[in-house]
């Protein structure tokens, strides 16, 4: 087998996640596979270039989660959440469906939000944060609808019923 088909089956394979990244709080093990960002990545780099890139990812994560943490509608839900692991994982998130240039190492959608009680109306909200951040990027408006249009059907599996 040739060095780089190795190489490519080992970055395609899942491999057991580590229970937690320096800062973070440990976690049960689960597999790691960018399956798991619960959509298929834009192709080409438009959409990463509307984002700003990874710097402007990154600015619109800790916006969106800073705001989450601190708003009196849904704050309760991040309240016991571990800030610096969700920051990490939806940057990883974002980064990769936007082709960015970024592997998910999260978990899937349903095993993440398990408990949590998430509602229509708290996912209303989230999105309503995550539009505000996109803005304040000044990321237009038709990319940041193509960008929700690829998060929408996660809805299901985080929603609690």
């Amino acid at each position: 087998m040739s060095i780089l088909l190795s190489l490519f089956l080992l970055q395609a394979a899942p491999v057991a996640a580590p229970n937690a990244m320096p800062g973070e709080e440990i976690v049960e093990p689960y597999t790691v596979d960018n399956r798991n960002a619960g959509a298929v990545p834009f192709t080409g780099d438009g959409m990463a270039k509307a984002f700003h890139g990874q710097d402007g990812i990154r600015r619109i994560v800790d916006r969106m989660v800073d705001t989450n943490f601190a708003d009196p509608v849904i704050g309760e839900i991040f309240a016991n959440q571990d800030k610096v692991r969700l920051k990490r994982t939806i940057f990883e998130q974002f980064c990769y469906i936007l082709n960015a240039g970024c592997s998910y190492t999260g978990r899937d959608m349903a095993t993440a939000h398990k408990d949590m009680g998430v509602q229509k109306a708290d996912m209303n909200r989230l999105v309503e944060v995550l539009q505000g951040a996109m803005t304040a990027e000044d990321v237009d408006f038709q990319a940041q609808n193509r960008f929700l249009s690829k998060l929408a059907p996660m809805r299901r599996e985080v929603l609690q019923k």
